[in-house]
C-alpha cells in the first residue's frame, strides 16, 4: 500500500499535515502548525516514530468508537487518527504506517 503525507495551510496561516493510505483515506493528521518548517519537522517524526508498537496510545471515543495517538519519543502526540468502526480497522491502520509511512513522499499544496 502506497502511503502520502499531505502538507496544507489555512486561511488562518496555520499549517497541518495528514498520512493518507492510496485510497485517499486518513491514517493520521497532525495538529496545528504555526511554521511550514515545524510541520515538516512533524512529518519527519511520523517516519521515524511510525514503526515502532510502543508508539501507538490506543484509545476509545466517548461514544466507545477506537482511535489511536501516535507518540513521539518525548511522549508527545505527533499525530491522531480519526474513529474507526472497529478495533479491527484501527489495527489495520496502525500496520500500514508501521510498513509504510517511513518511505511516504510528501505532497505540498500549502
Amino acid at each position: 500500500m502506497s502511503l502520502k503525507f499531505e502538507l496544507t495551510k489555512n486561511e488562518k496561516g496555520e499549517f497541518f499535515f495528514k498520512l493518507a493510505n492510496a485510497d485517499g483515506g486518513t491514517l493520521v493528521r497532525s495538529e496545528a502548525y504555526n511554521a511550514k518548517s515545524s510541520a515538516t519537522n512533524g512529518v519527519e517524526s511520523v517516519r521515524k516514530n511510525a514503526a515502532e508498537a510502543g508508539r501507538y496510545e490506543l484509545k476509545d471515543a466517548s461514544d466507545g468508537r477506537p482511535y489511536f495517538n501516535l507518540k513521539a519519543s518525548n511522549g508527545q502526540v505527533i499525530g491522531t487518527s480519526p474513529m474507526f468502526k472497529d478495533g479491527a480497522a484501527r489495527e489495520a491502520a496502525i500496520a500500514a504506517m508501521k510498513t509504510g509511512a517511513a518511505g511516504a513522499a510528501l505532497d505540498d499544496k500549502s
